[in-house]
Parts: C-alpha cells; sequence; structure tokens
C-alpha cells in the first residue's frame, strides 16, 4: 500500500487525496499547540521554506491525546500557527493517532515504521515520519529530533 492512499480534511474542513504528495518528499508530523515540542513548529517552517521549492512538503496533523496539548478549534490551531510561528505549509483537522479512532493514515504510517523496539502507539506529540517520493515510508523519528536534523535525510530523498 502506498503511505499516500488516504484522505484528510485541512483545517478548513475540505477533504484532502493526500496522493496529490506523490513525487514529493513529505514529512508528516503530529503536532500541538501547548506543548515543550510546540516551538518545533519554526523549524518545522524553515525546512519547508529551504526545500519547499525543491519537492518537499511538510504535513502537519494537530492531535489532542498527548496530555491535552491540542484543545483549540480548527481556526484557533491555525491562528496560533500562523500568528507564533508564521505557518505556511498545509495543516489537518485534529485527529487521534493511536486507539481505535487513529485516521487510517497514522495507522498506516505507525505500520510502515515501528518505533523502537518494533512499537506502533505514538508516544508524544511531534513524532515525525518521512515519506519518498514513491509514497513509501523511509523513517520514524522522536519527538525530540528537530527538524533541522532531517535536512540529510531530505537531501538524500531528493536525490534519489
Amino acid at each position: 500500500m502506498n503511505a499516500l492512499d488516504f484522505n484528510a480534511k485541512n483545517l478548513q474542513g475540505q477533504d484532502i487525496d493526500l496522493k496529490q504528495y506523490l513525487g514529493q518528499v513529505v514529512l508528516v508530523v503530529n503536532t500541538a499547540s501547548k506543548c515543550g515540542f510546540t516551538p518545533q513548529y519554526q523549524g518545522l517552517e524553515q525546512v519547508y521554506q529551504q526545500f519547499k521549492d525543491k519537492g518537499v512538503v511538510v504535513l502537519g496533523f494537530p492531535c489532542n491525546q498527548f496530555g491535552h496539548q491540542e484543545p483549540g478549534t480548527a481556526d484557533e490551531i491555525g491562528s496560533f500557527c500562523e500568528k507564533n510561528y508564521g505557518v505556511t505549509f498545509p495543516l489537518f483537522e485534529k485527529i487521534d493517532v493511536n486507539g481505535d479512532a487513529a485516521h487510517p493514515f497514522f495507522t498506516n504510517l505507525k505500520n510502515e515504521a515501528p518505533g523502537l523496539m518494533g512499537t506502533k502507539a505514538i508516544k508524544w506529540n511531534f513524532t515525525k515520519f518521512l515519506i519518498k517520493k514513491d509514497g513509501t515510508v523511509f523513517r520514524r523519528y522522536a519527538p525530540q529530533t528537530t527538524p533541522a536534523y532531517l535536512i540529510a535525510d531530505l537531501t538524500q530523498l531528493l536525490a534519489e
């Protein structure tokens, strides 16, 4: 299965076919506005600005499953990200990434790229996944992995 064979609603409530990102390197992140890792929005936006014209897209998926650190509405999330971090990369509606109500996109990502010792569950906000241009999952990264750390892998995947 292609990792991008899913749809998700953006913050405006529009149904987005993720297959539109085939041919690009896709960085997927489960985000939150009230987390210790929230400043990573700035680094994610910097990576997006640096690489968007070269074929990289960052996709942010707000999630309220970890310490209730994403309590806002879609409008509040969008305003917060734009005002505080200048986010211009695509943001999606708040979703679950674990449990019975987990979005199928994240269920697939977790199956394709398990965490440490084979765990499938996402442990916290700002877990990241890189997807190759062909739609296969390349790697999973821990929440503490900074967006800048991903530049070497992004560069490698763009060259493939």
